[in-house]
């Protein structure tokens, strides 16, 4: 494939299976062998953990979606630069909804081989979200966040 249709394949990735949370289109476009560098703890690295990780997001951020802001694409890598934003509406990896809405950058690095995505690595700005959601504070606030402490050590 050319790199214009690797780059047109993970757009379609993302918009019709990331975007809409379709897990059962993901096969499509993810090969079998597919290895996922960037699983957040607790998740496989595979296809079937990329699904696990866009199910819990869709059902914490119902209103979850990705804008592509750049393309890059280079023989078998394609290179997105994404903002990511939603709701929180449910809970995420062991943190409570807040009802906030997010804003949040992200850079997407994809591999593909006969017309499948076989690799993936990211950068996520995750601080940002949980700043925007309300669940880290922001540089200069107090430490009067719901749940935080201030210890001292003598």
């Amino acid at each position: 494939m050319t790199p214009n249709e690797n780059s047109e394949l993970t757009r379609r990735f993302i918009e019709e299976v990331l975007n809409t949370g379709d897990m059962d289109k993901a096969d499509e476009f993810l090969a079998p062998d597919f290895v996922e560098h960037s699983a957040p703890p607790g998740f496989a690295g595979t296809r079937e953990g990329v699904k696990q990780v866009f199910i819990a997001l869709h059902q914490a951020f119902p209103d979850f979606k990705y804008i592509i802001e750049e393309t890059i694409a280079q023989n078998d890598l394609v290179v997105h630069r994404i903002t990511g934003e939603g709701t929180m509406q449910g809970a995420l990896f062991g943190m409570q909804p807040t009802g906030k809405h997010a804003t949040w950058p992200e850079i997407h690095i994809a591999r593909v081989r006969d017309g499948k995505i076989v690799e993936h690595w990211d950068v996520i700005d995750r601080l940002t979200r949980l700043q925007q959601l309300g669940l880290a504070p922001t540089l200069g606030q107090s430490n009067s966040m719901s749940g935080s402490k201030t210890f001292e050590v003598s």
